[in-house]
């Protein structure tokens, strides 16, 4: 059983891949997941989660929770992380995500897979520029984060959505290596792909945008990535 240590569970995209992970009974997988916020707690451990307590911004916290998790040995890392900004201006889209990066490089783990965002890197030539002027800050955090992966020497995925809708899922998603594309796609979706590279070594030192082809801002083409 793959033991997966997963941040940004406590909602959006991050739950989803906790319910995904551990629908099945008994689960295929074990999950650990790091909370800075204890109110999330019984949710998630209703679904048969572990929940360890930490704060990503906090190097010694991090440290700590995963120490704490790691009797059995981590196979895989996925990171959900955003928000606001800390009290020292520090976002967990970035410095908390590189955190978590190098503490993967610390305790051995195999593979890492960040949710990021359509707008990073090359892909920020997918967004109107009304689109950007209000993001462009943030993406270029979540970009940083991105290159911090890429250079960390762990076997990566990256996976950037594009604007997110808490709908059930359609099941129409897809991951393509065009960076031109963008669109609409239901949180669920994103995580069922998420969890698909899991396992897929198709998916391993890519980087991807995931979209619903019903729901694209403009008409584009692009190859599907095959995962399985």
């Amino acid at each position: 059983m793959q033991h997966i240590f997963l941040a940004g569970a406590s909602r959006g995209v991050g739950r989803e891949i906790a319910k995904i992970l551990l629908a099945n009974e008994p689960p295929n997988f074990k999950l650990t997941v790091l909370l800075r916020n204890p109110t999330y707690t019984v949710e998630l451990e209703a679904l048969g989660a572990t929940v360890v307590m930490g704060d990503a911004l906090d190097r010694e916290q991090l440290e700590r929770a995963i120490a704490q998790s790691s009797a059995d040995p981590i196979h895989a890392m996925i990171s959900t992380m955003g928000g606001v900004p800390s009290d020292r201006g520090e976002r967990a889209d970035c410095e908390g995500n590189k955190n978590l990066i190098d503490m993967a490089v610390k305790f051995g783990v195999q593979r890492f897979i960040l949710v990021s965002s359509i707008g990073a890197g090359n892909s920020v030539v997918a967004l109107a520029p009304q689109v950007l002027q209000t993001l462009g800050a943030i993406l270029k955090e979540k970009e940083k984060a991105e290159q911090h992966l890429i250079a960390s020497g762990l076997d990566y995925t990256i996976v950037r959505p594009g604007g997110l809708k808490s709908e059930p899922a359609t099941s129409n998603a897809v991951l393509t290596e065009n960076p031109t594309v963008s669109g609409i796609i239901h949180r669920a979706d994103v995580a069922r792909l998420v969890c698909d590279c899991l396992t897929s070594p198709n998916a391993n030192r890519k980087v991807f945008s995931a979209i619903d082809p019903q729901m694209l801002f403009k008409p584009v083409e692009f190859e599907v990535v095959a995962l399985k």
